[in-house]
């Protein structure tokens, strides 16, 4: 024990007492000198357990409330972050009216710059929290929902799928027992078309075009294998140039595998099958030429549709609409739908018979997907809708609204005629068409960000989708 009492009185080992306070009337009385140590600096007073080396003048002890109390428990309970509760003769350090704290009941100088500092901390977060949830709510897509709910529907077979890119013609040979000739018996002669088999219980997926001319006239399906069936239609979509019909008592189909056509990549070989001209069975190949090409396609004012489309350099010709545009893994990423002539500028059809130059263009598989599954539930589709009429006749660049319907997502959201629409969802409009297109690319109830012009000020505005049948 000798070098733990070197420096103590008597050479022994001595705990530290809690000193007796004063009485009240010699609160003032002159303080007794402090013993001093063997180097001439005054021994610390303890007012805390053995342990701590207080006998060490360059030592500063701890704060009383760091430790528990000592002896049975009774003395003061630890007090949380250091911050010593406020009350008559207690200012947190376990003495009365310390010289270092001023009287009894006030926080120290340090702890009271450290309760200020949290409060305006605590403030300043609260205030930018704010202001950022404000400016999310009035300008940011944080809240918008950048993408179309995930598929929760059972069409198509993953197990149609490769593991693995594989060539063409492995591809064409799993694809070709799926793929469909169309023939319809329309008034002014047969009409022909491609689909290809959703399930094995009879749904084929096709454009609307094809099937739009039936009218009740007869719709024959040929398989790969010469097998031949009645069809009827399950339902179809004007709008995106989507139809369902179905077969009944055909056995032994084999639904096709659904990829995703938001991860299709440009310059990403593809299959393209069908029957052009009709020539069942015909397969061709090419690459995914670009992505998000606003497409007008179908069969009339009445029935026009808008795509935004996947164009490709396979060679896709009349005959050709309906069928499966395929990965190498042999995943459906598309519905060929349309091509491109050289006489025809204005739109994108085939109504015209010519042939293709490299240009053709595919519904891509999300959408055809989501539209397949709403027919096959509910017997029809829906679209999304801001309810305001777009001038076709605007040259832009952006797209001018007309007419706005009272009561509709435009209408609640602030739009009026004449508004100028320049971007959506951060998609730069480059037209009337590119604004229908975009829109329906989306799914009612989605929420977009539209950037417009009035008066020639800009503006920014969400609106949530409304929705239309067709």
């Amino acid at each position: 024990m000798t070098e733990r009492s070197e420096g103590l009185e008597d050479g022994r080992e001595r705990r530290a007492e809690r000193p007796t306070p004063p009485p009240a009337d010699h609160a003032h009385a002159t303080q007794a000198p402090r013993p001093q140590g063997p180097t001439g600096v005054p021994l610390q007073r303890m007012n805390r357990p053995f342990g701590y080396p207080t006998e060490r003048p360059d030592f500063e002890p701890p704060p009383a409330w760091a430790h528990p109390a000592a002896g049975n428990g009774s003395g003061p309970a630890p007090r949380p972050f250091g911050l010593p509760p406020t009350g008559p003769g207690n200012n947190g350090n376990g003495s009365n009216g310390s010289p270092t704290t001023g009287t009894g009941g006030r926080l120290p100088r340090r702890n009271v710059l450290i309760v200020v500092g949290v409060v305006l901390a605590l403030v300043a977060a609260t205030l930018g929290a704010s202001a950022g949830v404000f400016a999310t709510l009035r300008w940011g897509p944080a809240l918008i929902t950048s993408a179309p709910p995930q598929p929760t529907d059972e069409l198509g077979s993953r197990a149609s799928a490769f593991p693995k890119p594989e060539s063409a013609a492995t591809v064409a040979g799993a694809l070709l027992p799926s793929v469909v000739q169309i023939s319809v018996a329309a008034a002014q002669g047969r009409v022909g078309g491609s689909g290809f088999v959703l399930r094995d219980d009879g749904y084929i997926l096709t454009n609307n075009h094809v099937v739009a001319s039936a009218s009740g006239g007869e719709i024959k399906v040929a398989f790969n294998n010469g097998d031949e069936a009645t069809a009827t239609v399950v339902g179809r979509s004007p709008s995106y140039d989507l139809a369902v019909i179905r077969v009944k008592g055909v056995k032994n189909l084999k639904p096709v595998a659904l990829g995703n056509s938001d991860k299709v990549l440009v310059g990403e070989p593809v299959v393209a099958l069908g029957s052009p001209l009709g020539l069942a069975g015909t397969v061709t190949t090419g690459i995914v030429s670009a992505r998000n090409r606003p497409v007008t396609a179908g069969g009339g004012e009445s029935e026009m549709s808008y795509i935004n489309a996947l164009q490709t350099d396979a060679a896709i010709n009349p005959g050709n609409s309906g069928g499966p545009l395929v990965n190498l893994r042999a995943e459906v990423v598309g519905v060929n739908s349309a091509i491109a002539t050289v006489g025809d500028r204005s739109g994108f059809n085939e109504s015209e018979q010519q042939g293709s130059i490299g240009l053709g263009f595919s519904i891509p598989i999300n959408q055809a997907r989501r539209t397949a599954d709403q027919i096959i539930r509910t017997g029809h589709a829906v679209y999304p809708v801001v309810g305001a009429v777009v001038d076709v006749s605007y040259q832009g660049p952006g797209a001018r609204l007309g007419d706005v319907e009272p009561g509709s997502a435009a209408a609640r959201a602030g739009l009026r005629r004449g508004d100028v629409v320049t971007v959506i969802n951060g998609h730069k409009v480059n037209g009337a068409d590119d604004l229908i297109v975009q829109i329906r690319s989306h799914v009612p109830g989605q929420r977009v960000e539209l950037v417009y012009e009035r008066g020639g000020d800009q503006h920014k505005v969400i609106v949530t989708l409304g929705q239309e049948t067709g």
